[in-house]
């Protein structure tokens, strides 16, 4: 899943405002943010198998460390707690958490079985959405369009880059999932971890997004001290 994933961190302001859109998108995408670090030092394992689904021609057939149900646990504990530390907002901690492991339970409906379990042993699950194209398409954009309707009914822009850089940002997450849908397969493993770093990019966007919106709830109440 990839926009689907977006879609959880933008309706995920609503119940925590005062997080960070680009917290939040680092949340819902921490473990495909790290899967890329671990390809390249050869920690876990990815190879390029055509027709492995109908969605995806990728074989993760070893990511144990970003993609176990024990890591996602992990993972989502460290940057709830990492969280509560820094800004001291016990809610957007719980959020944040939940959010990290928001990826795993999404990766859970779209994946064949090949999601670990543990950090070792062979068990693997995956309900294999990824075997239909048109329900999978159907299921993700969905999703993202009432990701956007959240995001929107929580915030207000305080200026313009507040409404173009986020319709923008909608426009490229858009045409990266429909070009990986309908492009060719990826030379090699090598490219797919350096690719996948430039999602940290989505990352600062949202930051610089949120920094140009504001919830709803504090416009009315700067109005009302008006």
């Amino acid at each position: 899943m990839f926009i689907g994933h977006y879609a959880v961190a933008l309706a995920a302001k609503k119940a925590s405002p005062r997080t960070s859109l680009g917290t939040l998108f680092m949340a819902a995408q921490f473990v495909d943010l790290l899967w890329p670090a671990l390809l390249l030092l050869g920690l876990e394992h990815v190879r390029i198998a055509p027709g492995n689904t109908a969605f995806t021609p990728l074989d993760f057939y070893d990511y144990p460390i970003s993609h176990s149900l024990a890591g996602a646990a992990l993972w989502s504990v460290v940057l709830g707690g990492l969280y509560r530390i820094i800004r001291k907002d016990t809610r957007g901690a719980i959020v944040v958490g939940g959010v990290v492991f928001s990826h795993w339970i999404l990766d859970f409906v779209t994946h064949r079985p090949d999601l670990p379990l543990w950090f070792t042993g062979e068990a693997r699950v995956g309900a294999g959405l990824w075997n239909s194209v048109p329900w999978t398409v159907i299921v993700e954009v969905g999703m993202f369009a009432l990701g956007i309707a959240v995001y929107l009914g929580t915030t207000h822009r305080k200026d313009r880059i507040g409404l173009y850089a986020f319709w923008s940002l909608v426009v490229v997450l858009l045409a990266i999932y429909f070009s990986n849908l309908f492009g060719p397969p990826p030379p090699d493993p090598g490219i797919i971890a350096i690719v996948g770093n430039a999602a940290w990019l989505f990352v600062a966007w949202a930051y610089w997004i949120d920094a140009h919106r504001e919830p709803i709830g504090s416009v009315a109440s700067a109005s009302a001290e008006r």
